[in-house]
């Protein structure tokens, strides 16, 4: 069975600035074979996602070009390149459409509208990966330089260094904790990203990665700011 359309809605904070678009009517969205059949079967997929409290936010949205400003600063994301509807339906609310869909096609409501989440997530707390060093032997050596490069030395008794900078946006500092760095940004994609070049970058070749354990690890997922419950 065809779905005509599929509803994913996000729910704005406080309001803010806004662009409508025009919604897609249904007599120009369905073929002509279509609006003859007497009965038409409907299925609307409605999802009302209930976000967090989060301070004030301004949404933009002009042609599937989605930018979110917040206390933290700025994000822009396009979505033209998936065939889909976002429009204002109130002023704190957000709906991601998508008409004469198939299977492949509906996946992408959801995936927008968390993509969305997340850019409003990021603006108003911000998202820091916590990393820790695991040795056995040779002790990792970390060295900054500012807040946009890390520098891995002593891996398993290396002599190289393994330099690593950070994605725009995206700093990185030592802890309080020994051996222990965290990894900041307002861009979710572009802080795990960062994440994981500094992972990668102490992989173990040509052992036993099941005895050789070296290396930098992800130990916990958070807010750069404290969420309020």
């Amino acid at each position: 069975m065809k779905v005509i359309c599929s509803s994913e809605f996000v729910t704005i904070p406080d309001g803010g600035a806004y662009s409508l678009l025009s919604p897609l009517a249904l007599q120009t969205a369905v073929p002509w074979h279509v609006k003859d059949i007497v009965v038409v079967v409907v299925v609307v997929v409605v999802v009302l996602v209930v976000l967090l409290r989060f301070e004030k936010v301004t949404v933009e949205v002009n042609q599937r070009h989605i930018k979110v400003t917040g206390k933290r600063g700025t994000l822009e994301r396009v979505f033209r390149h998936i065939q889909t509807e976002i429009v204002f339906v109130s002023a704190q609310k957000l709906k991601v459409s998508c008409w004469l869909a198939n299977k492949k096609a509906l996946s992408c409501v959801r995936t927008v509208a968390s993509h969305i989440k997340n850019m409003i997530k990021g603006v108003s707390y911000g998202f820091a990966y916590t990393m820790k060093t695991v040795y056995a032997h040779f002790p990792i050596n970390l060295a900054f330089d500012g807040d946009k490069t890390i520098n891995i030395r002593n891996f398993l008794g290396e002599k190289v260094v393994r330099t690593r900078h950070m994605l725009e946006g995206v700093t990185v500092k030592s802890t309080s904790n020994k051996d222990e760095i965290v990894v900041e940004g307002n861009d979710i994609e572009k802080v795990s990203l960062s994440a994981a070049l500094i992972h990668q970058s102490t992989l173990v070749t040509k052992k036993d990665i099941r005895k050789f354990l070296d290396g930098i690890y992800v130990s916990d997922v958070g807010t750069v700011d404290p969420i309020d419950a």
